[in-house]
């Protein structure tokens, strides 16, 4: 078994208007101080690790924000402190970031996998969500990527975002196919109370263009509709939102999916060790405070049941399209669940004949015309 790594940067340089992360516009002073905490917290957790690290995946926020060089020592405490083997080791970024030396100076220093935040094409669907780049800035930095030496890089688009329309949708595809990035996610817009614009959109305003949100129906006309094109040009769609070019999945994401190890650092950031998960606090000055004074950082440990984790295995493993080995599940499920796993096997039954999983004998997946809707097939699998 190997481990995955997560570095949480919780900085961006503005808060888009669905966004619905703990992430903050801060002094750029706080970034340098921020890395050396990651470093540390790193240096003093390595002691606890034994598996080969072959992921590492910088999430946020806007990685992209921090200097080559804070990056850098982030990157180099890591392979200090721990083996590592064929790392996949991914940055986050977002197009207005990105100049020609800072992606040589990726590279150089071991990040080989970029992640684009796009989210959209079309200027004004992104002057709407309060991103700072446009489709320009996008195409530049995917020259500038490729000009590097980048060879595999992620993109991804959110269907649904305001005055999104069918013309629009086609045509942002459209353009990331052109661009051909190795990995692709899409995401349909979440409308919860956590964004400025769900709030918005819940309270029945118009501010942040609520009033303009695409009905749920468009959204999973403008999904489906993705996934027919995709699938044309040669993408594995592997997972509900993700889709990779042969040999380009993301082997860090797929950990959290089959419930594989990993370690969490920074503000916020979450762990994994198969019976536990702890997250740090949120607050990133909070956080470092805490790692200058030697104090844990972590605001929440939560012991894995056996029923949870049996329902984690059918809610996470059920993402991926290839489905779940339902006999192994069978088999290392706790014998004190016997009762709740053949309910389960009731509801799977059901779902079956209406359509909406498809069960082989061995294998349990959804079905490929109801990802679209797959939160509600899910609850019902597990309610």
């Amino acid at each position: 078994m190997t481990l995955g790594i997560y570095i949480q940067v919780p900085f961006c340089q503005t808060k888009c208007t669905y966004c619905n992360f703990h992430t903050g516009v801060v002094s750029r002073d706080r970034y340098e101080p921020y890395a050396r905490a990651v470093c540390r917290e790193i240096s003093e957790a390595a002691s606890s690790v034994g598996p080969i690290v072959d992921t590492a995946y910088f999430g946020g926020g806007t990685p992209s924000l921090l200097e080559p060089s804070a990056l850098a020592s982030i990157l180099d405490t890591l392979r200090s402190m721990h083996r590592t083997e064929s790392l996949e080791a991914t940055l986050e970024a977002d197009p207005e970031t990105i100049t020609p030396p800072k992606a040589s100076e990726w590279l150089a220093v071991g990040f080989n996998r970029i992640s684009l935040g796009v989210q959209s094409f079309d200027d004004g669907e992104l002057r709407s969500a309060g991103r700072m780049h446009r489709r320009a800035d996008t195409c530049r930095a995917a020259e500038c990527l490729r000009e590097a030496g980048f060879r595999n890089i992620s993109m991804d688009l959110i269907a649904g975002l305001p005055h999104q329309t069918d013309v629009s949708w086609e045509r942002s595809v459209g353009e990331l196919l052109r661009l051909r990035p190795e990995h692709i996610s899409i995401y349909m817009l979440e409308i919860d109370e956590g964004s400025r614009l769900g709030q918005e959109s819940l309270a029945g305003g118009s501010r942040y263009g609520a009033g303009a949100i695409p009905t749920e129906d468009g959204m999973v006309d403008f999904y489906e509709s993705a996934c027919r094109r995709l699938a044309a040009e040669g993408y594995d769609h592997y997972e509900i939102s993700n889709w990779a070019l042969p040999g380009r999945r993301s082997r860090h994401n797929l950990k959290y999916w089959r419930r594989e190890p990993y370690l969490g650092f920074g503000a916020g950031a979450h762990s994994f060790d198969g019976r536990r998960r702890w997250a740090n606090v949120h607050d990133a000055a909070h956080y470092v405070r805490s790692i200058g004074q030697g104090i844990s950082p972590r605001g929440q440990v939560e012991t894995v049941t056996a029923a949870q984790a049996l329902e984690e295995e059918f809610f996470l493993g059920l993402r991926q399209l290839e489905g779940i080995d339902l006999r192994r599940i069978e088999r290392e499920c706790d014998p004190s669940l016997s009762d709740r796993f053949a309910a389960l096997l009731g509801n799977i039954r059901s779902l079956r004949s209406s359509g909406l999983v498809e069960f082989d004998g061995t294998r349990l997946r959804l079905a490929p015309e109801r990802l679209a809707v797959s939160n509600e097939v899910l609850v019902a699998l597990l309610g």
